[in-house]
């Protein structure tokens, strides 16, 4: 059974009838336990088990926008932004996997595809965060740990590298949501993969071939931040960058 997290979102409120409407959307949800809003802030809090995406949607259907500002407990979060390395395409962000860990051993991702061929995709881990080469160079699947066996150490039935897979429509656009029997400072350094194939070969040049490195993110209460200090943008502009981009 998956245990309730929290996620925080940046929503444009501007009165009560705004946090009536977002609250009326968000209960419809199924696995939503709670639900605060901060008017002041222009914040949304929700503990429950729905997907990060499904929430931004349901936001998104009041007529207004949602930005992830932190989910889970701190060291508990991470994400990757997923990337096509053909030199054919010119934008190649494909794909956004938000990770949070929910206990000792459990990890829930939430992955969204956008862009790439219709067909069923698998969803790896690999042992390497190498990405020079694409999914070339990430290594094989990450199969971490192993059970030792009278001294000996035997393989799992299957790797907890391999996360599953994500059918994409005919749109080109596919939401998975997983729980694994990992912990994300296991994933933190490596490299995700979303391919046709679970092992490869991967060719550089293959635009449906999607590659990311898993890198910490921020917890519920860890980012208070509405400028970038890098870009000088406010977390709007830099929302509107990412949906050209096909992240969602």
């Amino acid at each position: 059974m998956i245990e309730p997290f929290q996620t925080t979102f940046s929503v444009p409120m501007s009165c009560e009838g705004c946090v009536k409407d977002i609250s009326k959307s968000l209960s419809k949800l199924e696995g939503i336990t709670k639900i605060d809003a901060n008017l002041k802030d222009q914040l949304v809090f929700i503990e429950g088990t729905a997907p990060p995406s499904s929430i931004v949607s349901a936001i998104q259907d009041t007529g207004r926008d949602a930005i992830l500002r932190g989910s889970g407990s701190t060291n508990n979060s991470a994400v990757c932004i997923l990337e096509t390395h053909s030199n054919a395409v010119s934008n190649k962000i494909r794909g956004l996997a938000r990770m949070v860990q929910v206990s000792s051993n459990v990890t829930l991702v939430d992955l969204t595809i956008n862009g790439i061929a219709p067909g069923k995709y698998w969803a790896t881990i690999r042992e390497a965060g190498d990405i020079s080469q694409g999914a070339a160079s990430t290594g094989g699947v990450w199969e971490s740990l192993k059970a030792k066996v009278f001294g000996a150490e035997a393989p799992q039935k299957e790797p907890r590298g391999i996360f599953g897979t994500i059918d994409v429509n005919e749109k080109g656009r596919g939401n998975v949501f997983f729980d694994r029997p990992v912990a994300v400072w296991e994933l933190i350094g490596r490299s995700m993969v979303v391919a046709n194939s679970k092992e490869g070969p991967f060719k550089r040049e293959d635009s449906n071939t999607l590659v990311g490195v898993i890198a910490r993110s921020a917890g519920v209460w860890d980012n208070d931040k509405m400028v970038c200090s890098c870009s000088g943008k406010n977390v709007w502009q830099e929302r509107q960058e990412q949906v050209s981009l096909g992240m969602v």
